[in-house]
């Protein structure tokens, strides 16, 4: 099996990281993540809290470096926690919030680390498991899929070969936490497989955004969400320069990718994935609707619905959505198999309800619920929620007329000031629910 340094750059003084306007070299990051390695607990399963991009990348080292294995799940909720600390005996917590509580130890990151002296990038086993990503599972329990070493930088070299990312050139800013897979993926393995740098920054608000662009060197790579996107083109005004914009989490409407390009004055690629597999497939929206796969991978069409295999790719893997095969390297996206739905004996997808109601000129965020519930009358009615301030309910009502079905029509429409977005522009069930709870008591 090859051999998989931990990062690619050429030399122990070119710079990975920029933290607080200041550049980080390798050997200095590679000497912190030494010194942490040799002050953490014996135990065999961490989670990962570091909020700054940099400690996370030494946390992550750090552990390797201990073969600990780095838990990755979606949330940190009580329950979230509970549970994997019942599934994962040993388990710790290192954060760099000081304020942290939760079921488990927690160790703070040490401020008065002294990076230690190293002359060589560690290479760690092939074969080691290096991180656990989990999904939340239809019963909410966490889904574990062990990560080894060896998949973990095969997917990010395939990623950077995909995106052209070139050594000592490109700087890698993210709007999305180092913890969801996209990020840890994109934001964190990316920059280390492929020689590049990243910021350690994690910006959220559209200012702040403009604000860390315009001050890193390089090509800056932006890797955000859909959600950022939009609250990003809102912004009035001209936008930074980046060389490449980079998508996940959630389908891209193609308008909103035309007006990103525009305005940031790079192209847009779109990447498709899962948990289970990691990375996969990319295309350009503005260019087409077929994704394309990443080198070696596979996807075939199975008895239970569609399977990817090969790559960077561990055995075959279960896709949870429905797709148009156009070969085995290109196919188009139709939804997730849980976002089908039919009325009235008519289908249609959340996902194509979703893009319907967000390309309206004025909408500002958008969501379809399906209700787990029947109604008293034993027909299922739509619910939507909408953020849109210059419009009125009959008004957006009246476009969606135009659009849409008319069993697909929302009943009830919900104008609201915002939506319960988490991190990574997600909306997960349990907040979507809550929030519908939350509308019901207010009224």
């Amino acid at each position: 099996m090859a051999d998989f340094p931990f990062l690619t750059h050429p030399s122990l003084d070119d710079t990975v990281a920029f933290r607080k306007g200041g550049a980080i070299t390798v050997r200095e990051f590679l000497g912190e993540a030494a010194a942490l390695a040799g002050r953490l607990p014996e135990r065999p399963y961490l989670l990962n809290d570091c909020a700054d991009r940099y400690r996370f990348a030494v946390v992550f080292a750090a552990a390797l470096l201990r073969r600990q294995v780095t838990l990755l799940p979606p949330t940190l909720t009580s329950e979230t926690v509970r549970q994997l600390a019942a599934s994962f005996p040993g388990l710790y917590c290192l954060t760099d919030d000081p304020g942290r509580a939760m079921d488990v130890p927690v160790w703070p990151y040490p401020e008065d680390l002294i990076p230690l002296a190293v002359d060589r990038i560690p290479v760690p086993a092939a074969s080691q498991i290096a991180a656990v990503a989990l999904t939340s599972g239809s019963t909410g329990t966490p889904v574990p899929h062990a990560k080894t070493w060896a998949n973990l930088a095969r997917s990010a070299r395939a990623e950077g070969e995909r995106l052209g990312i070139t050594p000592g050139r490109h700087t890698v800013l993210g709007t999305v936490p180092a913890q969801h897979m996209y990020g840890f993926e994109s934001t964190v393995l990316l920059p280390l497989q492929n020689g590049a740098v990243f910021s350690a920054a994690r910006p959220f608000y559209p200012a702040d955004v403009c604000a860390e662009i315009a001050q890193l060197p390089g090509a800056v790579v932006l890797v955000t969400t859909p959600f950022h996107l939009r609250a990003l083109l809102n912004i009035d005004g001209n936008l930074p320069s980046v060389e490449l914009l980079v998508s996940a989490t959630a389908p891209l409407a193609p308008q909103l990718a035309q007006a990103a390009e525009v305005r940031f004055g790079a192209p847009l690629l779109e990447i498709y994935g899962c948990t289970e597999a990691g990375q996969l497939a990319t295309r350009r929206p503005v260019e087409e609707a077929e994704w394309k796969t990443y080198p070696g991978v596979s996807v075939i069409r199975a008895k239970d619905g569609f399977r990817v295999r090969g790559g960077h790719v561990a055995g075959e893997v279960r896709l949870d959505d429905v797709l148009a095969l156009k070969s085995p390297h290109r196919f188009v996206w139709l939804g997730r198999s849980g976002d089908m739905i039919n009325i009235a004996g008519k289908r249609t997808s959340l996902a194509y309800l979703n893009h319907q109601i967000t390309s309206i000129p004025g909408v500002v965020d958008a969501v379809f619920v399906m209700p787990d519930e029947d109604s008293p009358a034993g027909v299922t009615r739509l619910m939507a929620y909408a953020v849109a301030p210059e419009l009125t309910h009959a008004g957006l009502m009246q476009v969606l007329r135009q659009r849409l079905d008319p069993a697909f029509l929302p009943r009830p429409l919900y104008l609201v000031s915002s939506l319960p977005r988490n991190t990574t522009g997600k909306l997960p069930r349990t907040a979507l629910d809550a929030f519908s709870v939350s509308l019901k008591e207010a009224s």
